[in-house]
């Protein structure tokens, strides 16, 4: 399920990119099936400022293909809510699940509802007129932010609740459990050591997941406004540190809907994790850890780098759709 939910939040950042669709597409009901039918919805498509704006040259062709993707999206949704309601049921049932469990499975699953919630009210935002005749329509990057948010607290939820049936006693319990059961054996010091490292390497890691999370809803920004098309160098602005443009908007609304602004704050963003995740690597080498603690630490440095990387690639390169994808 948490591979679906993978694949789930990249059909959402695409979908969110190419359209917002007509409100009888936000409905639910069948897509149409007929040439009739589909010429019937691309005429409120039409209708819409997105196309008279944005996709006047669309041909009902291209519709379907974005038609498409926004109502796969929002089936495959659903078809989680199921996949994760029925076996949570049935578990429920046969007294496979207690107290604690069921109301966190619970409050997943109210999470799931709500998150589609937030994503009729983000594609609603791109059916409304730009506020002037210059603006491209789109979503509202807020919502996309909220959306994407939303979709990051579900999926580290399930994951969270996976390990804690993966290892029932956490980590730090079993170490500092053992250090207790060595007390009188010639290991009990290195024990003991192990189980302060892991508390220590705790109070830096839970910070740096703060940072991270931070990071990738900047992210969120930068697809909403576009941003990731102008400023195509690195590691400069087109030749400076801090753009000309950074200041272009008055008040806080500069560090969230100016183009220079929510670039170069995901920029640094991205390189301060990079930084981050380095450093507690670097140290975590060093401190006396188990073994499958300083592997995770290592695929985790690993994957940072192959991210910022693959940003700075995807962003010298004017967006191509296949490492934006990848990117997201």
């Amino acid at each position: 399920m948490q591979s679906s939910r993978v694949f789930q939040l990249l059909v959402a950042a695409l979908a969110a990119l190419v359209l917002a669709l007509t409100p009888y597409a936000i409905t639910g009901e069948r897509p149409p099936i007929t040439q009739e039918e589909w010429l019937a919805e691309f005429a409120k498509y039409q209708q819409s400022p997105e196309f008279r704006l944005a996709h006047s040259h669309m041909s009902v062709e291209d519709f379907k293909f974005i038609y498409y993707m926004e109502w796969a999206h929002r089936m495959w949704g659903r078809i989680l809510g199921l996949a994760f309601a029925v076996p949570a049921t049935y578990f429920a049932a046969r007294g496979y699940i207690n107290g604690p469990l069921g109301k966190r499975l619970g409050i997943c699953f109210l999470m799931g509802g709500a998150q589609g919630l937030v994503g009729w009210w983000m594609v609603r935002s791109g059916l409304q007129e730009p506020e002037n005749q210059h603006q491209v329509p789109r979503v509202s990057p807020y919502r996309l932010a909220a959306h994407l948010t939303s979709a990051f607290a579900i999926y580290a939820t399930l994951v969270w609740t996976t390990l804690d049936l993966m290892r029932p006693t956490p980590i730090l319990s079993t170490v500092a459990n053992k250090a207790v059961e060595a007390a009188q054996s010639a290991v009990a010091a290195a024990a003991r050591q192990q189980a302060a490292a892991a508390q220590l390497l705790r109070l830096r890691v839970l910070p740096l997941s703060v940072l991270v999370g931070v990071t990738a809803i900047s992210g969120a920004f930068v697809a909403g406004m576009d941003a990731g098309r102008a400023y195509n160098t690195f590691p400069l602005m087109n030749g400076q540190l801090i753009p000309d443009d950074y200041w272009g908007l008055p008040g806080i609304r500069n560090a969230f809907e100016n183009t220079a602004a929510v670039q170069l704050h995901h920029r640094a963003l991205a390189i301060t994790t990079l930084t981050a995740v380095g450093a507690v690597w670097a140290v975590g080498r060093q401190m006396p850890l188990p073994r499958h603690v300083k592997m995770a630490l290592s695929i985790t440095a690993a994957i940072t780098a192959a991210q910022v990387t693959l940003g700075i690639t995807t962003l010298m390169t004017y967006i191509p759709t296949t490492l934006g994808a990848a990117h997201q």
